[in-house]
């Protein structure tokens, strides 16, 4: 099945490398969960049809925090036309840990953090994380390194359009910008991530995901990317993902439609 998470992959390979800085594929990511939301649950479907309900993408996390919130949907304030927090329906984030897992704890205190947050405003909230865990050993630092040892206009001519095309002799032309994982790390990063809370969908009194869905990808920037649904994590994509879009229409029919 074609899922959220290919699209970014496609995404990926539009601009030729992973920017772990702009994390660009979560948006891509988080529009296509909400357009197989709207295919497949038609309580969800109805309510957006009704204007009850609105999405807003990057959206500022509540509390003065600086961070944004990848997705929301949520009533709308009719006085400012603006998200009212306090009636928030879903709230989808997406994280990667591709480039180093040692920024694995980074990431899962950033998701654990936030639940807490949003529950606060907002209990009844279906909160939904998904992680790209990255599989590959080697990564090429693009955005942080390689554009950085040569001109703006020599990367455009000479280096993007080698990039996640599978020349290896990008490693050898910049050792600098590799980064290494360990084979082991992908296990260990996954094993974190099955660490946050969940609950079930009439577990509202509860601080936590409703979903965690996690993505193995091989990504490092110099062969093409693609999601690995072949993966020794035990992991199956596609089921996955349809089990995530599944709970969250269990969930929001309990919570509005019962």
């Amino acid at each position: 099945m074609s899922t959220a998470f290919d699209k970014a992959i496609k995404e990926i390979e539009v601009q030729g490398f992973h920017n772990h800085r702009l994390e660009k594929h979560s948006r891509v990511v988080s529009e296509g969960i909400l357009h197989d939301l709207l295919a497949l649950c038609e309580p969800f479907k109805s309510d957006f049809q009704k204007g009850r309900i609105k999405e807003w993408f990057d959206f500022p996390l509540p509390a003065g925090r600086a961070r944004k919130l990848d997705l929301i949907v949520a009533e709308v304030d009719s006085k400012t036309s603006s998200p009212d927090i306090t009636h928030l329906r879903l709230c989808v984030e997406n994280k990667s840990v591709i480039t180093a897992h040692r920024n694995r704890t980074n990431r899962y205190d950033d998701l654990s953090d936030l639940v807490g947050v949003l529950h606060r405003h907002s209990p009844d909230a279906i909160l939904v994380a998904t992680v790209l865990i990255g599989l590959a050993e080697k990564f090429l630092n693009v955005p942080d390194r390689v554009k950085l040892l040569v001109t703006p206009k020599d990367f455009v001519k000479k280096v993007l359009p080698r990039l996640s095309k599978g020349d290896d002799s990008l490693w050898k032309e910049f050792p600098n910008a590799v980064s290494h994982n360990r084979p082991s790390d992908p296990e260990q990063t996954v094993k974190k991530f099955r660490g946050l809370p969940t609950r079930q969908p009439n577990r509202t009194d509860l601080a936590a995901y409703d979903y965690v869905l996690l993505i193995p990808v091989l990504i490092d920037n110099v062969h093409p990317p693609k999601i690995a649904r072949n993966n020794s994590l035990g992991i199956n994509v596609d089921a996955e993902y349809s089990t995530m879009l599944e709970r969250i229409c269990e969930a929001y029919t309990a919570r509005w439609h019962s």
